[in-house]
């Protein structure tokens, strides 16, 4: 388990032996509908550009790189909302603070908690994640 804060900022790396770092992680996409980390974006190069690679592509996260089979083709633009800083509500519109931060398992991605000012909300209750909002079941 790590949390997405955790993940912000590694160094992402190929798995091969000697490779040289690709980029930094800027955040995580998140699937609210399978409730898993979908895509990894990274800014590296000569030109500092955002990466996307699919969750597919990460062979290991752990405290000190994010290391990536491989970074195949560039993955068509997905939608993307950073989930952290985020708006929470719940579907009636009651507001349930700000997203600090997530949980989620290192090896498949799936999301375990998400932790707002207002305290942990449970991954089933997770229903939307747009520009303005993370929209939650109400408990």
């Amino acid at each position: 388990m790590m949390l997405f804060t955790e993940v912000r900022g590694l160094p992402v790396v190929p798995s091969a032996a000697g490779a040289r770092p690709l980029g930094t992680v800027v955040s995580l996409t998140v699937d609210i509908a399978s409730r898993t980390v979908s895509h990894v974006r990274f800014r590296g190069g000569h030109l500092r550009r955002e990466t996307v690679l699919a969750w597919d592509a990460v062979d290991t996260i752990g405290p000190s790189a994010v290391r990536v089979r491989s970074t195949g083709s560039p993955e068509p633009a997905v939608p993307h909302h950073d989930l952290l800083g985020h708006r929470v509500l719940a579907e009636g519109g009651t507001a349930h603070g700000t997203v600090l931060d997530a949980a989620f398992d290192t090896a498949t991605g799936r999301v375990l908690a998400v932790f707002t000012t207002r305290g942990e909300v449970a991954p089933h209750r997770l229903l939307g994640l747009g520009d303005h909002a993370l929209v939650v079941r109400a408990a």
